[in-house]
């Protein structure tokens, strides 16, 4: 067992050489195409790299940490993790498309939530071997350089990170004209190019899942940018339901722009 450390050095170390170790298996398996694909309903595919990974993230994070929580995607989830003051979350392959489909857009993601507020985020992506990372007062960091949200205030000027199938349905013509829309793959790995500034925002109506997201509001947190759900109002983690009612998330002075228009499409038609 390691004894925590206040600062959250010790977790933040073990969470960045956890989250290249689930990414070496992830590389491997996109690289050789040796993976077996299954479904765990309609349009969710998972593959032997998302269950590979997920056994590596257990062994190194949850192990050391026993009284940590832990909630993961492919994991069966435990309700132990809600009497937990310090809960683990991660996603062991967020864009399992993009993976399958050899576009290079998915990501490990690894939080650590404290009471319900996320404290530590890393988010890896083991192709470009971007690992972006953060801790309660370090700031937030793209390999070794630190990085903060854009400035823009401008609407038409944002640079708007959208789901690569959302697009593809036609779900964002609604705002031609109103924001330049960026297709890209994975939540996770959008979530961390705003966080470096690489994007100005990212949102979805589409419900999702804390472990698709938390590591992403821990990355927001200490480089300046806001998430909220669709309706604007503040996620807590580790919940008993981990479904969350879509999510914006910004640069923080675009937020109560975008929370006028994202969940009401029509808004933004002029």
């Amino acid at each position: 067992m390691i004894p925590s450390d206040g600062n959250l050095r010790r977790e933040l170390s073990l969470a960045r050489r956890a989250a290249r170790a689930a990414g070496d298996i992830l590389r491997g398996h996109w690289r050789r195409r040796d993976y077996q694909i299954s479904s765990k309903g309609k349009d969710n595919p998972v593959t032997e790299a998302d269950l590979e990974a997920d056994r590596a993230l257990k062994h190194l994070l949850h192990d050391p940490f026993p009284e940590y929580g832990w909630l993961s995607e492919e994991t069966a989830d435990s309700e132990a993790r809600l009497r937990c003051r310090r809960v683990w979350i991660v996603d062991p392959l967020d864009g399992t498309k993009e993976f399958i489909q050899g576009i290079p857009e998915f990501c490990v993601a690894v939080a650590l939530v404290e009471e319900g507020d996320p404290v530590l985020g890393v988010t890896y992506n083991p192709i470009t071997r971007e690992m972006f990372w953060s801790a309660r007062g370090m700031g937030c960091h793209l390999n070794a350089e630190p990085v903060r949200v854009t400035r823009t205030r401008v609407l038409r000027r944002a640079n708007v990170l959208a789901s690569r199938s959302e697009t593809a349905r036609g779900e964002w013509q609604v705002f031609r004209g109103r924001l330049k829309v960026s297709p890209t793959g994975s939540v996770a790995y959008k979530l961390a190019l705003v966080a470096a500034g690489k994007g100005d925002a990212t949102f979805t109506r589409s419900p999702k899942s804390e472990w698709d997201i938390a590591a992403g509001a821990a990355l927001l947190a200490e480089a300046g940018g806001t998430m909220t759900d669709i309706h604007g109002t503040t996620i807590r983690f580790n919940q008993r339901r981990v479904k969350v009612a879509g999510m914006i998330a910004d640069n923080t002075v675009l937020h109560e722009q975008l929370v006028k228009i994202a969940p009401h499409p029509e808004r933004a038609v002029e």
